[in-house]
């Protein structure tokens, strides 16, 4: 069950159950605000739940599909009874995900800049540096090289034990950078055959949107 931290409790709670979700982004945020809306949404959908994410105009532009976020509702005011908030300021009075807006200049590769903010928890500030974006650039590269290179090998079953352990990161306050962390142990695994490793960074980049694949048949 994914859990969030509440800053009225001061704890991780269970999200609001019902068979939908209503994800609410607030004026003024930036791209790390929707990237975390967007990862949110697809997490809460893989349980099998409906969301809506919606956003009053955007303060990003229109290139947010860049980063891999899928399509926002945009409304012109934000709704008064949504379940989940998400905002680069204070937090309204429900549940709400305080994400600090990205710093630093604008990098050139939306998806590298996507994984250099999933990189840090989404509480804390993040600043887009040339070395924060060079390293994420390298590990990015890495994984699709690996994955390319895998594709080439037999087809085998998910490594079930890995999705499990990233899926529960993601689900303790959508912990990415433990998910991350999952890819790289999965990665160096000798035991795990090339193509179970293909079919779960396959699972698992259906949540975190990183274009993994996308070095396929170059191998």
């Amino acid at each position: 069950m994914l859990r969030l931290y509440d800053h009225r409790t001061g704890r991780v709670e269970p999200l609001p159950a019902g068979p939908g979700l209503r994800v609410q982004v607030l004026p003024g945020s930036g791209y790390r605000t929707l990237v975390v809306a967007d990862l949110l949404r697809r997490v809460v959908q893989r349980s099998g739940r409906r969301v809506r994410l919606v956003s009053t105009p955007l303060a990003a532009g229109d290139d947010y599909t860049d980063y891999a976020v899928a399509s926002v509702e945009v409304l012109g005011e934000p709704l008064a009874d949504a379940d989940v908030y998400v905002t680069a300021g204070e937090p309204v009075a429900a549940l709400s995900l305080a994400v600090p807006a990205e710093t630093g200049g604008r990098p050139s590769d939306a998806l590298t800049a996507r994984l250099a903010m999933l990189e840090v928890p989404y509480r804390e500030p993040v600043e887009l540096s040339d070395a924060r974006l060079a390293a994420a650039a390298e590990r990015l590269d890495a994984w699709r090289g690996k994955v390319a290179e895998w594709a080439t090998s037999p087809g085998r079953p998910m490594s079930r034990e890995y999705a499990d352990q990233a899926d529960a990161a993601l689900a303790d306050d959508l912990d990415t950078p433990g998910a991350l962390a999952v890819l790289d142990r999965l990665a160096a695994d000798p035991d795990v055959p090339p193509g179970a490793k293909l079919e779960t960074f396959i699972h698992l980049d259906m949540l975190l949107a990183l274009g993994l694949v996308a070095a396929i048949g170059s191998a």
